[in-house]
């Protein structure tokens, strides 16, 4: 987690296709940033690719001091379109939220697959030919492996998918 006397963290908005950018941007200023990741895959030409997406595709969290007037450095920075604000000044991001993600995510900012699935939750498959079908998780094997439920053209079926390759709806 990450807590500096003064600084809060806020919600700023990318340009199009300029959050990893943005996100080095910051960092060069010397922006404490946060840029959650998940991976996605999507078919294209014929063949399932997956790739690093942001979670929240168009935003990026940065921590700063905003009595200082840090925030307009930020706005200003090249991949940035504005910090979301309510009235004149930007509105800072409840800390705890942050928490959550940040504890959600390894390292690198990728999220983590949810510890605590049980039988009869809806989840989504993240990866595979089976990517955006949502499922019901029928049952959890022993070494992580998931049974789910999905309904495929009319009728149930039963995959074995792995527990990173779920989301909870």
């Amino acid at each position: 987690m990450y807590h500096d006397r003064g600084k809060n963290w806020f919600l700023a908005q990318v340009k199009p296709n300029c959050a990893n950018i943005a996100d080095k941007n910051l960092k060069r200023q010397g922006f404490k940033t946060f840029l959650p990741l998940e991976e996605e895959t999507r078919q294209r030409n014929g063949k399932f690719v997956t790739a690093m997406r942001p979670l929240f595709p168009g935003y990026i969290f940065v921590a700063f001091d905003a009595a200082r007037g840090f925030w307009r450095t930020v706005n200003s920075t090249y991949g940035i379109t504005r910090l979301v604000s309510f009235g004149n000044e930007p509105t800072a991001v409840p800390l705890d939220l942050v928490s959550y993600l940040m504890q959600r995510c390894d390292a690198e900012g990728k999220l983590l697959p949810a510890t605590h699935l049980s039988s009869g939750d809806k989840v989504t498959l993240t990866t595979g030919p089976f990517a955006n079908f949502v499922a019901e998780v029928e049952k959890i094997a022993p070494d992580r492996r998931v049974w789910v439920l999905m309904d495929i053209m009319g009728g149930q079926t039963r995959v074995a998918v792995g527990a990173d390759q779920l989301r909870a709806v």
